[in-house]
């Protein structure tokens, strides 16, 4: 069974836990152990007698404050596919969570409270969609019990929130009338909403097609490990060992090696275990070429007819993590995939509005949760594309070079 990973937001209050719990429940992913639990801690009970927004917020003090305040990952799968969820808070203080958990996301579910509409905090989700270039995006209009189950409603919010999608460039947009509290449109049909013709939320995130998000193009593999056994049976072995980022290899096909730009051919490639013809995106591998040339980890496989970007300077987006400032000058570690260099912020050019995406000019130094684009200087070269061709090879984190905390997250242009 294939994953998909996804993310859900919204505004406080809009039910992003209610609908996670919804799922998790619907679907059976709770130990009876944990029901019982849920049901002696339930404050606000539904018809089945528990608060379903407890099972994502596991923290006291979330359920104190009836707020989610990290991002919490949970995972449930049904007969057809395995799910990854981040659940990430809706206050804009927290834009980093946001980004965080949506990083690694396919599709986003974007709550929107029937009786609000679309409001400032919709678009801020949908601009960090956009941002990120999520795939899929899921309007999932809530709270539609609270509104009569009224299709007039539902059809104003899915007219408001095309324009916002048509001019974010948003595209795969599908929406949805639910109400988490009580089920509906979640796992079945509602009979209170017979006027909805499309299929239950659970079963489109079941069906839907996911393997055209696989870049199959750009053939990019980094070394993470050399394998070098020197035993008397594989004296010569030398491996290359790693992820394939993406694309597809296949035996004899001619590679350059980045970023010393040294050209050579596949021999040999194995995965688990044993020799094979191709391999391709996602799967872990080990390469072997013809010739002897000095590799080490963090060194690109790249086909010869399409070279990625290398690079030591270059210009990326960074959403700010960190509670100490961003300033021109600042040196800091970048970490692209497994390789690890210094890096300094030679400029920053202007600042990003997440409410809006108005470019600001950054006259002050940049703060937490902020978004900004600048022009970074690395040590050795980088091998990169750019994110909205390759995310995986379009991104990379900040560490700071004392502490070792991850201070921003980039998006490389």
């Amino acid at each position: 069974m294939d994953i998909l990973r996804f993310i859900t937001a919204g505004s406080v209050d809009d039910g992003k836990s209610t609908l996670i719990g919804r799922l998790l429940y619907d679907s059976k992913s709770i130990l009876v152990d944990q029901l019982e639990a849920l049901e002696k801690q339930s404050k606000n009970k539904n018809s089945d007698g528990i608060d379903l927004a407890i099972i994502t917020d596991g923290l006291r003090a979330e359920r104190e404050q009836g707020i989610t305040i990290d991002v919490a990952y949970r995972y449930f799968a049904t007969k057809k596919r395995k799910f990854i969820i981040a659940d990430a808070p809706g206050h804009v203080q927290y834009t980093r969570n946001m980004i965080t958990g949506a990083s690694n996301s396919q599709l986003i579910i974007i709550l929107i409270d029937a009786r609000q509409g679309v409001i400032e905090q919709t678009r801020r989700h949908s601009i960090i969609a956009s941002l990120l270039k999520i795939k899929h995006v899921v309007v999932a209009v809530n709270k539609m019990d609270l509104v009569d189950y009224s299709e007039e409603v539902y059809q104003e919010i899915k007219t408001n929130y095309e324009k916002v999608a048509e001019t974010l460039g948003l595209k795969n947009v599908d929406y949805f009338p639910i109400s988490a509290f009580h089920g509906d449109n979640i796992v079945g049909k509602s009979e209170n909403m017979n006027w909805f013709q499309g299929e239950p939320l659970l079963e489109f995130l079941e069906n839907l097609e996911i393997s055209d998000d696989v870049n199959l193009t750009d053939a990019r593999f980094q070394v993470q490990y050399v394998i070098r056994p020197q035993t008397e049976e594989l004296h010569d072995y030398r491996g290359y060992a790693g992820q394939i980022i993406s694309g597809v290899y296949k035996k004899g096909d001619k590679i350059t090696i980045l970023p010393e730009n040294i050209e050579t051919t596949i021999s040999k490639l194995e995965t688990g275990g044993k020799e094979v013809e191709e391999v391709f995106a996602n799967q872990p591998a080990v390469i072997q070429i013809e010739d002897n040339i000095d590799i080490s980890r963090g060194d690109f496989f790249v086909k010869s007819e399409n070279l990625p970007s290398v690079e030591n300077e270059f210009e990326a987006l960074i959403c700010w993590l960190d509670k100490r400032e961003l300033a021109e000058g600042n040196k800091y570690f970048i970490q692209h995939k497994s390789r690890l260099v210094k890096a300094i912020v030679k400029e920053i050019e202007y600042k990003i509005d997440v409410n809006t995406l108005e470019q600001i000019p950054a006259n002050e130094n940049i703060k937490l949760n902020e978004i900004v684009k600048v022009r970074l200087k690395t040590a050795s070269p980088l091998v990169f594309d750019s994110y909205e061709k390759n995310n995986a090879t379009g991104s990379a984190i900040l560490i700071d070079e004392t502490s070792n905390a991850t201070v921003g997250a980039c998006m490389i242009l």
